[in-house]
């Protein structure tokens, strides 16, 4: 293949990546719009570290009032938070921020990109994060995804040099964007890149800015605002419905998992940009002054802009099939031009006008979404023109298989062309998975092999349906995604991605099993089948000094997508013992290994991830106390089912179970992650939880955050929380009260279990509190004051309650063996006599 095609190809499987979507819904408004924004060849790229760091009211500005082509260039995808929706975190978390930006991009009309950096929790300086991530690999995903997107304009969200503490990841990203606005020019600089993608010099480089970076509104109305851009985004869309500010909100507040719901407003809306480098623009106002953002800036392509400016002329909002003889018109003269970025670019989007302009409705549906390679596949191909415009099929392909057909089908006036098809799917094709989540990476970076995918929001799907079609006389192709598609008596119809898996997963019935004391315990297994009658052998490999019984189980599952389950009983040693173990199976004379994890939310497509199906086997000395445990979940964690391991019966009670008589039944009721941020009804429950602890009973309060917070009382008596954390796992911890029982008892606490932590000791510690809070531990990360507030422990009547930011949520999930000792000392506290 040729240089040029290379460039195009990537150009054009990067403006392809939305999968698994119903059928888009296109009104005269946005077919105006969309056409509008033929006649405007500039691009902005907005940078910066995280999912929710974006401006959706400039991402929207941009490209529904500018035209602009835009897009959000994230660093990394957000693993590193916490889930408000559930209890998924670091990859799995990845996966939903990843389509939680899609859905953004899909409402404010911005796309979206990725480097590899991967985002390993908060970072208190930018020295840190570029060591982490690897500095000079993330810089040169800049500078590839500016080659890639080639924008004239970018704009930082934040300070390259800032003056104020701020999140390392962020401070980050403005430094590699501006470090790459000089480097993407240049021939010389990751060279490599070249065959596939051109040198690039944008013409501007701006940074975002607000009164935030100035410490408050009244310090920035006196600032010196001469070297800023003044731009009033409020602007409204008579054609839309909706202001820019609008659809902005509606756009933040598909970021679900980071609450960052977001009521729109109306009226006049003032954001400013300040230059960093290239040429001030003399109006103030205009990003692109002085850029040439007509066709005339393509080759030959001149002419282009008068005939795009005729039919906006002549525009129909009642028949807007009326345009498109003169839309097909402007697309074979766009043909004619040589290979380029801009032809590529506007090729694709007249091609959707085109459709639209028709309601012309393609689609390619399969009737079940889990496929193994070599399966049969039955497809429903649909394609329905809704207009009197003349068009003919002339071939359909199903990449992925064998299936290709030619076809001389006229497509009438609202009569619908079905075709039902029985074919095979491809030995080669690819399976269902991230591809960055592929292999296994390091703490600060995703490994992607593949170059042309960097920068890409998500896997390309490897079925694809390719319409020929000839539309008024002119051959043009549509490349439509192939989901699964099915009824649903309350929703109607449901689209899901078709998945391409191994014919076998298998994975352990929990990710962590701890073992006490060398005791023995059962471990399940799962296997289950993607295709039908598939038999084998099912093993549990374990080191030397573990055994297991049986050596493995055999299994034979008769249907597609059944699933069957096994008991391996498991014995470690004697000593404090960690291991990882992946179970195998050995079917058609191949290995398999690997489980897929769903993720299923109303707001996003469904996921279906592929990964390692690894579980931790932890060995360990640990004695507990008062079994039986009430959990109130809050934002979405695990530890229920964590703490089981260790032999507590645990029991989730909601908001509305929360009684004295039934908080009475429990030895402690522990409170998930973020609880008092996220159930209003529970400040009208609090009185009667710290009554439970008056009489007797332990309460357990994991972190909040002192924002949205729905009660005034947390405890029983005051503490104020703060944004103080710890962000180094292995910052040292001093026991500043180590014969307090929950140091002491039953668990003898010190300084080796603090080894082996993950990603950060703890976040939101308090920084006041009442005298009769003792503070437990102290620990800080490099060159800063020792934090007290990480654990507070109280006597209050004849109970114990514990306000706790340490990241059990983290730790206990990864297996942490000194994780579970602490909570067990905590748990006990009601079965231990005071100090």
């Amino acid at each position: 293949m040729k240089r040029s095609s290379i460039i195009l190809t990537l150009l054009l499987t990067f403006t392809l990546t939305s999968w698994c979507q119903a059928p888009k819904v296109w009104k005269s408004g946005n077919i105006y719009q969309a056409i509008e924004k033929l006649n405007f060849l500039g691009s902005v790229l907005y940078v910066a570290a995280h999912p929710d760091d974006e401006n959706t009211r400039l991402i929207s500005y941009y490209s529904n009032h500018v035209k602009a082509r835009t897009a959000y260039l994230s660093l990394t995808r957000g693993d590193g938070g916490q889930n408000l929706i559930g209890p998924e975190i670091r990859e799995l978390l990845g996966v939903i921020r990843t389509q939680e930006l899609l859905s953004a991009r899909r409402i404010d009309g911005g796309e979206q990109m990725f480097s590899r950096a991967n985002d390993f929790g908060y970072s208190k300086n930018p020295e840190e994060t570029l060591k982490i991530w690897d500095r000079d690999e993330v810089l040169s995903d800049v500078v590839w995804s500016i080659r890639k997107f080639k924008p004239d304009v970018i704009i930082n969200r934040f300070e390259h040099n800032p003056t104020r503490t701020t999140h390392g990841h962020h401070t980050s990203s403005a430094i590699l964007s501006y470090e790459a606005f000089d480097l993407s020019g240049r021939k010389d600089i990751y060279s490599d890149q070249l065959s596939k993608v051109e040198p690039h010099q944008p013409r501007r480089l701006f940074m975002n800015t607000g009164w935030w970076f100035y410490g408050s509104r009244d310090a920035f109305e006196k600032a010196d605002k001469s070297d800023l851009l003044t731009l009033d985004i409020g602007t409204y869309y008579p054609i839309l419905g909706k202001s820019n500010s609008e659809i902005a909100a509606e756009s933040r507040s598909q970021h679900k998992c980071q609450g960052m719901g977001n009521t729109g407003s109306r009226g006049t809306s003032m954001e400013y940009i300040k230059l960093l480098k290239g040429d001030m623009p003399a109006s103030g106002t205009n990003v692109f002054e002085g850029i040439n953002t007509t066709w005339s800036r393509v080759e030959g392509g001149s002419h282009i802009g008068p005939m795009v400016e005729k039919i906006i002329e002549n525009f129909s909002f009642t028949d807007p099939s009326a345009s498109v003889p003169h839309l097909v018109k402007v697309y074979s003269e766009i043909q004619q031009l040589e290979d380029g970025y801009w032809k590529t670019v506007k090729s694709q989007d007249i091609k959707e006008i085109i459709q639209a302009c028709m309601g012309l409705y393609m689609e390619a549906t399969s009737n079940e979404h889990l496929y193994a390679p070599r399966s049969e596949i039955s497809i429903r191909f649909e394609a329905t023109n809704r207009s009197s415009v003349s068009s003919f099929i002339n071939k359909i392909t199903l990449e992925g298989t064998g299936f290709d057909t030619l076809l001389n089908v006229e497509l009438s006036n609202n009569k619908p062309f079905i075709l039902n098809k029985k074919t095979t799917i491809k030995e080669s094709v690819n399976l269902t998975a991230p591809y960055w989540l592929t292999e296994e990476g390091t703490l600060g970076m995703y490994k992607v092999k593949d170059q042309k995918l960097i920068g890409d929001p998500e896997s390309e799907r490897s079925i694809k349906a390719h319409f020929n079609l000839n539309i008024d006389g002119v051959e043009i192709k549509y490349t439509q995604q192939v989901p699964y598609k099915y009824n649903s008596p309350e929703d109607g119809p449901v689209y899901r991605p078709l998945e391409i898996t191994p014919e076998l997963f298998v994975t352990t019935g929990d990710k962590v099993y701890i073992f006490n004391k060398g005791q023995s315990k059962d471990v399940e297994v799962k296997v289950k089948s993607a295709a039908s009658d598939q038999s084998g052998k099912v093993y549990l490999p374990l080191p030397e000094g573990w055994t297991t019984q049986p050596e493995f189980h055999d299994f034979n599952i008769a249907q597609k997508g059944a699933e069957q389950s096994f008991t391996f009983q498991v014995t470690p040693p004697s000593s404090q013992s960690e291991i990882f173990v992946s179970p195998i199976v050995e079917a058609n004379g191949k290995k398999y290994s690997q489980e897929m994890v769903s993720i299923d939310y109303d707001h996003i497509p469904y996921q279906s991830v592929l990964l390692e199906p690894k579980a931790k086997l932890v060995n360990i000395d640990i004695n507990i106390n008062g079994r039986y445990i009430a959990y109130i979940q809050g934002a979405g964690d695990e530890i229920p089912t964590n703490l089981e391991q260790v032999g507590y019966q645990v029991e989730e009670l909601s908001i509305d179970d929360i009684t004295s008589e039934t908080l009475s039944r429990y030895n402690a009721v522990v409170m998930g992650i973020r609880a008092y941020n996220i159930w209003d009804n529970l400040r009208f429950k609090q009185a009667e939880i710290l009554d439970y602890v008056n009489k007797g009973g332990t309460l357990i309060i994991q972190y909040n955050t002192s924002r949205r917070l729905k009660t005034d009382q947390l405890g029983p008596y005051p503490f104020t929380l703060s944004r103080q954390r710890v962000t180094v796992e292995e910052a040292p911890v001093t026991i500043l009260a180590p014969e307090h029982p929950v140091m002491s008892t039953p668990n003898k606490i010190t300084g080796a279990d603090f080894e082996g932590w993950v990603q950060e000791r703890g976040l939101y510690f308090p920084n006041e509190w009442d005298e009769k809070y003792t503070p437990i531990l102290a620990s800080n990360d490099p060159g800063e004051d020792p934090l007290k507030g990480g654990l507070l422990v109280a006597p209050f009547g004849d109970g114990w309650y514990v306000y706790t930011g340490y990241s059990w949520f983290r730790e206990l999930p990864a297996g942490v063996p000194g994780a579970y000792r602490i909570f067990a000392n905590m748990l006990s506290l009601g079965n231990t006599v005071r100090p």
